[in-house]
């Protein structure tokens, strides 16, 4: 398939992805704040440099977004083009991830995953919930916790 965008527009694109402060984030930074949780953001000293740190818990939340990340949901969509270029750098990324889960785990931080899914389209979950589940894991023993967006398949159109 051919890209629907000349080179420049594209590269203009690529270019405004945030790779900080999106809006994944901002909703579950916004939302902890409200409760009382205060955090660190992006924190340059901690492996993988978390989205939001909870030093006060020895956690650490990650917000993923779904294409960037490789997840397991209708949002993810291996692009066509250049498919080569993606798996690559999507696999890259995948490694990074499970690198920086093993040294946060190593120094004794606390480790949490919000996926983009959870907060939007189809299969998001009500906002109270995700928050509700995120600080009862905050309050708990728990070393790990992850929330994605619930998908239901949808059933087989009839043929004709």
């Amino acid at each position: 398939m051919v890209d629907v965008h000349d080179t420049e527009t594209r590269r203009r694109n690529m270019a405004a992805i945030r790779g900080a402060d999106t809006r994944p984030e901002l909703i579950v930074r916004k939302a902890l704040h409200a409760r009382g949780f205060r955090y660190r953001l992006h924190a340059k000293d901690i492996p993988g440099k978390p989205d939001i740190v909870l030093p006060k818990y020895g956690a650490a939340i990650f917000v993923h977004g779904c294409f960037w990340h490789g997840h397991d949901c209708p949002l993810f969509k291996w692009p066509k083009t250049r498919e080569a270029f993606w798996r690559e750098k999507i696999g890259r990324n995948l490694a990074r991830d499970t690198a920086v889960r093993r040294e946060l785990a190593a120094g004794g931080w606390r480790l949490a995953v919000v996926w983009e899914c959870a907060l939007k389209g189809r299969g998001r979950l009500p906002l109270p919930h995700v928050i509700d589940s995120l600080t009862a894991w905050l309050s708990s023993d728990a070393d790990e916790f992850c929330i994605r967006g619930q998908w239901i398949d949808e059933p087989a159109k009839p043929t004709a």
